[in-house]
Formats: C-alpha cells, structure tokens, sequence
C-alpha cells in the first residue's frame, strides 16, 4: 500500500490525530485512514460541527519514512479558543482580582 488517505480544509491545513488542525509540517502529526470512507465519514463529522468548513478527502503518496507526503499551508493556523480563555484569565489576575475579596475573610479573620 503506497497511499493513504487525508483531510485538507479550505486554508490547505490537515485534521491531526490530536483532533484539531495542523499545517502539515509534520506528517507525524497528520491522521491518516487506509480507506477513502474512513476520511469521508470523519469529514461528515467534522463539517457537522463546522458548518462554513469546506474539507476533502485526498490520497497521499507514503514518503520513505512512511509518512504522508503533504504540501505545507502558508496560511498560519488559527488561535484555538482555550488559549484565547488562557490570555484572558493571564489578564484578570494581573488586574488584582483577589479570590479573599470573593470570600470576604481576612487575614485577621483566618488566624482566629
């Protein structure tokens, strides 16, 4: 078997195996399926909680090592949500949101 199959999204990234997008930099990284509908039923899926997402199934060629020979997106990845949240809460504890405020206990209160 020389070939197996792949998705790429309409920015030329690949669905990963950690279940979000990569730009194929990694092989590694890319999922692959042995069956074209394998790569179309997870497609389906994907595009059912992503409705502006336009994907399709390609064959990819198995490189020496064998891993998917894949051209690389120059379209830079998108921020995922959970890292915006991180930024986010990074900010509010900077701006001094002290947890004892929530509670009302003071430091006087707790050692009595």
């Amino acid at each position: 078997m020389n070939e197996v199959f792949v998705i790429r999204n309409q920015l030329g990234h690949y669905w990963g195996k950690s279940k979000a997008w990569v730009d194929g930099r990694d092989p590694r990284a890319v999922m692959r399926v042995k069956h074209q509908d394998e790569g179309i039923n997870t497609l389906f899926e994907l595009s059912a909680k992503d409705v502006e997402l336009r994907g399709e199934v390609l064959a990819a060629e198995l490189g020496p090592r064998n891993e998917p020979v894949l051209e690389v997106s120059d379209i830079p990845l998108p921020t995922p949500p959970e890292a915006a949240i991180d930024n986010d809460s990074d900010t509010d504890t900077d701006t001094g949101t002290p947890s004892d405020v929530e509670t009302g206990s003071t430091t006087a209160e707790q050692g009595a």
